[in-house]
């Protein structure tokens, strides 16, 4: 997780030009993110951060996983697909979920409160998968019922 929004930021600061106020700090070999570019952030950085931050953009904007448009598209799938890749997709979340869960104890470990942004974000992504995993439950018990949109 942490090096995945890193890795995010690094690409931002690249995209934007913005390289030039995040310069990249020595690498500490006791990191627990040893594969994570650190940065530093210059004045004109921290100001342009800030006014980034203020963008409506933030707060509104939908996620659309990859997932929903083969779920979408899934009803033109080969016999037999559609149960596969839903058996994926649960053992993927399932394998996430419990990666996700450790990633929450080393952070709690780590910042040594709950009141915390990473505790926040990641607690976000588990209730997610959660939440996705019992969809598929429900999904499962419901697929035989599967039928073509009623036309009017």
């Amino acid at each position: 997780m942490g090096g995945d929004l890193a890795a995010a930021v690094v690409s931002l600061a690249r995209k934007t030009g913005a390289a030039r106020a995040y310069p990249p700090v020595r690498k500490s070999k006791a990191s627990r993110w040893a594969g994570t570019p650190r940065l530093s952030t210059t004045a004109k950085g921290c100001a342009a951060l800030a006014d980034a931050l203020e963008r409506d953009q933030w707060a509104l904007q939908r996620e659309r996983p990859a997932f929903l448009t083969w779920m979408a598209l899934s009803w033109q799938a080969r016999p037999g697909v559609f149960l596969r890749q839903i058996d994926r997709r649960q053992k993927f979340l399932e394998k996430e979920l419990a990666r996700e869960e450790a990633t929450l104890r080393d952070i709690r470990a780590e910042v040594g409160h709950r009141y915390h942004e990473a505790i926040w974000m990641v607690s976000l992504i588990i209730q997610q998968f959660r939440t996705e995993l019992r969809w598929i439950g429900r999904l499962k018990k419901e697929m035989n019922l599967r039928a073509p949109a009623r036309r009017r």
